[in-house]
């Protein structure tokens, strides 16, 4: 399985730089057996029915962005050198893995400080990371982030324009509960309460799950034999009333359709071992690609992905390889948006 069979041509074009509003006015390729239908997230409820269930996830993405200023004592002018960092992954004891711009300029044991509460210092470099040990922690830093912070955008969408202050709403889901994100399950930015009402009237039922979004969902694949990439972690908790909820609706034959990959990817962790979702917290690091055996995921709700990526794999793997070429080739004539602040599909294999 060679990374090229995952590329395509993507127009820069077709790069959501800000999301439809409202929300659920986004559009909806609906993929079934043999068609494919153009729609709008609003009208989901077309394609559901009584029994199914929505798997979403309720992490919350932190504002985990922030700019800083490094002082350096017995230099001139105090050593002064502007910091820009961005939160990867949280350790323990108020300590964080970090990108560092430029990293160069701080060494170890140096303070970063970005408001009169809230500084950091550096206590090791580890592979073009800083880890930083922040003098706040729990619910003080996570009060004093939405102070100081910006939401991290993804790159493709950075590298267009900074974050705003609409981007803290835009870039949430309407259910988002437990902070730890640095990256939105995008999928679930096109819910709006209006749709939600919508479906619950139709017999939808939902089911919430965490899987806290890394920035590592945005790395490359770097080998051309995708069987060997290493996918990176990222913590997540199916909890005992979610499993109960997914079992309940299997064994009365509704479909189970996590809305985004995240948290496919989490269920399906959490049957790795029966074949059916257990209670299961920890880090998952499953990579799911074309042969995987799915326990859980009857359908798919998800964006449009990067060329060559990880979710590009997880796709094909539901949908099979030309099947998704052929979804694509659909989407990309007809302009769909794409990445993050882009338009949906509902994938039914």
């Amino acid at each position: 399985m060679n990374l090229n069979d995952f590329d395509f041509d993507l127009p820069d074009e077709l790069i959501a730089t800000r999301p439809a509003r409202p929300r659920s006015s986004a559009r909806l390729l609906v993929a079934e057996a043999g068609r494919i239908t153009d729609a709008r997230v609003s009208e989901l409820g077309q394609w559901l029915r009584p029994g199914d269930r929505l798997v979403l996830n309720d992490t919350k993405v932190i504002p985990a962005r922030l700019s800083g200023v490094r002082m350096r004592a017995g230099t001139a002018e105090g050593g002064a050198a502007r910091i820009e960092v961005t939160l990867l992954e949280p350790r323990a004891g108020g300590v964080w893995a970090a990108l560092l711009k430029p990293l160069k300029k701080v060494r170890d044991g140096e303070e970063i400080r970005f408001t009169e509460r809230l500084s950091a210092r550096l206590v090791a470099k580890e592979e073009g990371q800083g880890i930083l040990h922040f003098s706040l922690v729990g619910e003080d830093l996570d009060a004093e982030l939405e102070v100081a912070g910006q939401m991290p955008l993804p790159p493709y969408i950075a590298a267009k324009r900074d974050a705003d202050a609409a981007d803290r709403h835009d870039y949430q889901t309407v259910w988002a509960a437990r902070p730890g994100a640095v990256a939105a399950p995008t999928a679930s930015l096109h819910f709006d309460t209006p749709l939600l009402a919508e479906l619950t009237a139709l017999g939808v039922t939902f089911t919430h799950v965490t899987l806290h979004v890394g920035a590592g969902t945005f790395l490359p694949v770097k080998v051309e034999d995708v069987t060997q990439h290493k996918m990176h972690a990222e913590w997540g908790e199916v909890s005992d009333k979610a499993a109960e909820e997914i079992a309940a609706t299997k064994a009365a034959g509704g479909r189970v359709i996590p809305v985004g990959t995240t948290a496919l990817r989490l269920i399906e962790t959490a049957a790795r071992e029966t074949g059916a979702v257990r209670p299961w917290v920890g880090a998952t690091d499953i990579f799911i690609y074309p042969g995987f055996e799915f326990h859980v995921a009857d359908a798919l709700m998800t964006n449009f992905h990067l060329p060559k990526s990880t979710l590009m794999m997880l796709v094909s793997a539901l949908m099979g390889t030309e099947r998704v070429r052929q979804i694509y080739r659909h989407a990309l004539n007809e302009k769909y948006r794409f990445f993050s602040y882009g338009d949906a599909s509902l994938l039914l294999p």
